[in-house]
């Protein structure tokens, strides 16, 4: 087992600092502060909570800087993405300090007659101390994504954060405290994935949320289903960006390749899979391959880079396996697929066509900066290829055909569709998906009230 935590460099492959594991007296330290917490911010007004949240979002703004930096180190996100995540957070912030009461409000029956009552309706109050298991890729956004409108709702946070991100775990973990919320609002336990079953069995934690990789979100969903503790899971997707013939190809292909290399290509959101009409196909592959090759691999530390190392070896190793299988069965690759020499976990750019079913690409989800290709002859094919893999989170179709954008709004099997643009989540929408890529929601009011109970009051 760990002992600690270990900060590799991905740019230069080398292990730059280490955060040593919590004793069992420290968990249960945090644990019992954790839900000490819950029960005074619960006792707190809206008003109250916003005003230390817009606090929090303030702290994250100021200090964009070095937390930029941060991110660049522990996962390798190119410094200009580094300080978008950290500016998303801070307003997520204030979106749910701001709208967290108008979501939240009571309800009531406009006949309370009619169930033999005098009033009738429904308030939502939160559950208590919500264990969160977060991943690396956006070692900031994924968690705040969920703290914003937990801690508004008055539960309380421990988080567990993926082992390579020590640093992103320390900073979640003093944020909130520093902003004034109680002590234990918002605590990060520095534990090994073994032990997170012992976590959900704890009488204190009362629901469960994890965003990251099927495997992990199996284990925690299940542990969670027998404890009878609710979960929200969002787990990988493999996502379909459909360009018809209407299509605006320029501004398609365009976004085609930031939807592909955003975050290093490790993004479960990402248009993974582009389905293009054949009309289309042999000049959108062009322009495609032409951007994608022109891409700017390096340190992302340097303001121009807009590709830097995928997080870890294991990644890297992955990616390499995945376009391998590839070619080894007849793909073909357009450009990049191959490692660069040298130090770090760099992987270029890479588009892959001629994809046939029994190559690993058609069913996994490739996490870096390769982009498959297909060709589609009519929507129903499209609908089909889309589909066919076991994930649906979200999707893209690019159109301007408007009986075209109902038939495919309608038939992906996904838990959003995007129409002309790329998948992002935003605070005022929900977000998750269907089939392995999970249940539940984040955000919007759908999110916030998935850790509250929605208590019925009847009077006579």
């Amino acid at each position: 087992m760990h002992m600690s935590m270990k900060v590799t460099n991905p740019t230069t492959g080398l292990v730059e600092s280490e955060v040593p594991l919590d004793s069992p007296e420290q968990v249960e330290a945090k644990l019992a502060l954790a839900q000490a917490a819950h029960l005074k911010l619960k006792a707190m007004t809206f008003a109250e909570r916003a005003k230390l949240m817009h606090v929090a979002a303030d702290l994250m703004e100021a200090e964009v800087e070095p937390t930029s930096i941060m991110l660049t180190r522990e996962m390798g996100k190119p410094i200009t993405q580094a300080r978008a995540e950290v500016l998303k957070c801070a307003k997520n912030l204030r979106f749910y300090a701001d709208n967290a009461e108008k979501m939240l409000s009571d309800w009531s029956l406009e006949d309370p007659s009619k169930v033999g009552a005098t009033s009738a309706g429904t308030k939502w109050q939160p559950l208590g101390v919500v264990l969160a298991v977060m991943p690396w890729n956006y070692p900031l956004w994924q968690v705040i994504r969920f703290a914003a409108p937990a801690l508004m709702a008055g539960n309380t946070g421990v988080l567990k954060h993926a082992s390579n991100v020590p640093g992103s775990a320390m900073y979640l973990h003093t944020l909130f405290t520093r902003a004034g919320f109680p002590e234990g609002s918002f605590g990060s336990l520095m534990i090994s994935a073994s032990q997170v079953a012992s976590i959900i069995d704890d009488w204190r934690i009362r629901a469960t949320t994890l965003t990251g990789s099927e495997p992990a979100g199996r284990a925690v969903a299940e542990r969670s289903g027998k404890m009878l503790k609710p979960s929200v899971q969002e787990l990988g997707g493999s996502d379909p960006f459909i360009v018809t013939p209407t299509a605006d190809l320029e501004r398609a292909v365009e976004v085609a390749v930031t939807a592909r290399i955003n975050n290093n290509g490790q993004s479960c959101i990402a248009g993974k899979r582009f389905l293009v009409f054949d009309e289309i196909y042999d000049a959108f592959l062009e322009k495609f391959v032409a951007r994608m090759d022109s891409l700017v691999m390096g340190d992302p530390m340097d303001e121009a880079t807009q590709l830097g190392p995928l997080a870890t070896a294991g990644g890297l190793r992955d990616i390499i396996d995945l376009v391998e299988d590839a070619k080894a069965k007849g793909a073909r690759i357009l450009c990049g697929g191959q490692a660069p020499e040298g130090p770090g976990f760099f992987y270029p750019a890479t588009v892959v066509d001629q994809i046939t079913p029994e190559m690993r690409l058609t069913m996994e989800e490739a996490f870096g900066p390769v982009a498959s290709v297909y060709r589609v002859s009519t929507k129903e094919e499209a609908v089909a290829i889309a589909n066919q893999t076991t994930f649906g989170l979200s999707s893209a179709v690019w159109t301007n055909d408007p009986a075209e954008e109902a038939y495919f709004v309608e038939k992906l099997e996904a838990g959003a569709v995007f129409v002309n643009g790329m998948t992002i989540s935003y605070p005022e929408l929900p977000f998750g998906g269907i089939k392995d890529s999970g249940f539940g929601r984040e955000l919007a009011d759908a999110g916030i009230k998935e850790f509250c109970n929605l208590k019925t009051v009847w009077k006579a």
